[in-house]
Parts: C-alpha cells; sequence; structure tokens
C-alpha cells in the first residue's frame, strides 16, 4: 500500500505540511501531491491517501484545491475501499468557519464511499503551534495506524 499525501494550498503552507508529513510516513512509500496537479481518475483507492487542506476567505477552499473538488464533484468516482487522514488548516479567529476547507473535501469524499480514519487534525495559525510540527507529531500517531 502506497501513502498519497495530497494538498491544497493558497499560500504554501499545506506543501509545506504535506512534505513534514511525507517525511515522517517515509517508510510507507509517502508520496507528495498537490491537488492542482491530480487528477480524480488517478485515485487508487488501494493506496492510503493524508489530505492536508487549507481554508481560505469565508471557509472556502483555497484556490489549489478547486479543481480536484470540482472534478470529484462532476466525475462522482466510485471510492469506496479508500481511506483517508485529514490535516486542516485554519484561523480559529473565524470560529465558523475554522478549518472548513478540510471538511469540505472530506465530506466529499465520505459522499463517495471513502472512510476517513485517524483523527482530524486542526491547526490553528493563531496559535504558537507551528504547522509543522503539529503535522509532524500527528503523522507520528498516524504512523502507528499504518503499521497496524
Amino acid at each position: 500500500m502506497a501513502v498519497v499525501v495530497l494538498f491544497g494550498s493558497e499560500t504554501g503552507t499545506a506543501e509545506e505540511v504535506a512534505d513534514k508529513i511525507a517525511d515522517v510516513l517515509v517508510d510507507h512509500d509517502a508520496e507528495v501531491r498537490d491537488m492542482l496537479e491530480y487528477e480524480v481518475s488517478e485515485i487508487d483507492t488501494d493506496d492510503f491517501h493524508v489530505i492536508i487542506c487549507s481554508t481560505y476567505g469565508d471557509g472556502e477552499l483555497p484556490t489549489g484545491a478547486e479543481p480536484f473538488y470540482d472534478a470529484l464533484v462532476e466525475d462522482e468516482p466510485d471510492l469506496s475501499g479508500l481511506r483517508f487522514a485529514l490535516f486542516g488548516l485554519g484561523d480559529r479567529i473565524y470560529e465558523d468557519t475554522f478549518n472548513r476547507g478540510g471538511e469540505i473535501i472530506a465530506e466529499k469524499l465520505i459522499e463517495l464511499g471513502a472512510t476517513q480514519v485517524h483523527e482530524h487534525a486542526r491547526h490553528d495559525s493563531s496559535s504558537a503551534v507551528r504547522p509543522k510540527a503539529q503535522a509532524e507529531e500527528w503523522a507520528k500517531e498516524l504512523t502507528d495506524l499504518l503499521a497496524g
């Protein structure tokens, strides 16, 4: 089983987080992919997917995730058997839409038959915790789950 670390970003933080998670998951052949360059037809439900998605504007998807999401909506692939984990990026100042970008992607994946595993990590850019530090700890827990 390969691991696909898929990120959707506006400013690049999600990509940095994706790289950090892939470093932790190196023993699982983790491959980092940008949602802008990842076709829905490429999804292999045998692979484990780690989704990293920021939130932009008023709780919307970042520009880097929109084409992938739109393709999921349009193509409606059967994602039965796909397992994924989610790391969201947001700012708690925006209470009503905090980490909504990741939730939008997760809801669509689940609607198409995928199963979310592991804790939904929700980084808060207003906190003192650096995104890559939180991602590293979260990915270590994910490593245990993937090994089990």
